[in-house]
């Protein structure tokens, strides 16, 4: 597993043993932030990445949120209920010279503890087929994790249902093998 893109890009990043995190391919990152830096998801018409505050929950590895970072966000915030996940993440970071910029939070997303800070870009990547991708939403927005209109990409199992929470709208949704990935707004 490596980074994609950006000024760190082609850098290796530790992966987990066994199957407990199932990390973003890289083929799928790749795709993914092709479609953030080229698409036009933010009223204020900036850059999506470019100076912003990113949220990687249920982080696992911490690609997602290394990879933004890596493409010109200003912070990355990285949550997850498991130690060793953040431990992970975190030695990413530091492997990366990013720890600065990033902030580690255990906690469970569908039961979210309250934000030091608002993101305006989320990367949600929860385990497939236990619809924690809704619950975890919802639960962002109450504890203060999602700024007003902020992009939510939510990475679902190809067959798990899914229907957006109230006050977020779906933008676009993408396939890629047996992973869907959807855009989401908060309004």
């Amino acid at each position: 597993m490596r980074i994609v893109g950006g000024r760190h890009r082609g850098r290796t990043l530790a992966a987990p043993g066994g199957r407990d995190v199932r990390p973003t391919s890289d083929r799928t990152r790749q795709a993914l932030f092709n479609i953030l830096e080229h698409g036009d998801f933010f009223a204020d018409e900036g850059p999506t990445l470019e100076g912003r505050v990113v949220l990687d929950a249920f982080c696992g590895t911490g690609a997602l949120g290394l990879e933004a970072l890596s493409r010109g966000a200003e912070a990355a915030l990285f949550l997850d209920v498991s130690r060793a996940s953040l431990d992970l993440a975190r030695t990413n970071a530091a492997t990366l010279k990013e720890t600065g910029r990033c902030h580690f939070i255990q906690g469970d997303a569908t039961k979210a503890p309250i934000a030091r800070q608002a993101a305006g870009l989320a990367f949600l990547d929860p385990p497939y087929g236990q619809g924690l991708a809704p619950r975890a939403l919802e639960s962002l927005v109450v504890g203060g994790w999602l700024a007003l209109e902020a992009l939510c990409v939510v990475e679902i199992g190809g067959d798990d249902p899914f229907e957006a929470p109230p006050g977020f709208e779906t933008l676009d949704e993408r396939r890629y093998g047996d992973t869907r990935v959807l855009f989401l707004k908060r309004g």
